[in-house]
C-alpha cells in the first residue's frame, strides 16, 4: 500500500516536500516514481528512483527544482519541491514496482503495477 502526504497550497516559487509511505511490501526490492497529472493533462513522470537511491531520471520540466529521494530506514519516499510554478498544479501519485536489479529505474506509467490515490498540490501565481 502507498500512501502519499505533503500536498497543498503554496504560492509561486514556494516550496514543499511530498512525502510516500510504503506499507505491505519489501520496500528495498521495489524501484519507485513520482507521477502526476494536470487539469486536462496526461500523467507524467515528475522524477523515478531505483531501488538503491543511487539512479534518479526526470521529467524535462523539473529542470533542477525538483530532487526525489527514499529513506529505507523509514520506508518512505520523499520529493522536495523547490521554485514552484502555477503549471505545477496537479495531483501527484507515488508509484512502485518489483525490481530485479537496484540500479534500474522506470519512466513510464505503464511500468508500475502499484499506485497511491494521489496528493494535490496546488501553486498560485
Amino acid at each position: 500500500q502507498l500512501a502519499e502526504s505533503g500536498g497543498g497550497l503554496v504560492q509561486a516559487a514556494g516550496s514543499l516536500r511530498l512525502f510516500c509511505a510504503v506499507s505491505g511490501r519489501a520496500f528495498n526490492n521495489y524501484a519507485m516514481a513520482w507521477f502526476r497529472q494536470g487539469p486536462g493533462k496526461e500523467r507524467e513522470l515528475v522524477a523515478a528512483i531505483s531501488r538503491s537511491g543511487d539512479f534518479t531520471e526526470y521529467g524535462d520540466f523539473v529542470k533542477g527544482r525538483f530532487t526525489v529521494s527514499r529513506n529505507a530506514a523509514e520506508n518512505t519516499m520523499h520529493l522536495q519541491m523547490y521554485n514552484l510554478k502555477p503549471e505545477d498544479t496537479g495531483v501527484y501519485f507515488c508509484a512502485a514496482r518489483f525490481s530485479r536489479h537496484s540500479h534500474d529505474y522506470y519512466n513510464t506509467a505503464t511500468s508500475y503495477e502499484f499506485w497511491g490515490q494521489g496528493t494535490q498540490v496546488t501553486v498560485s501565481s
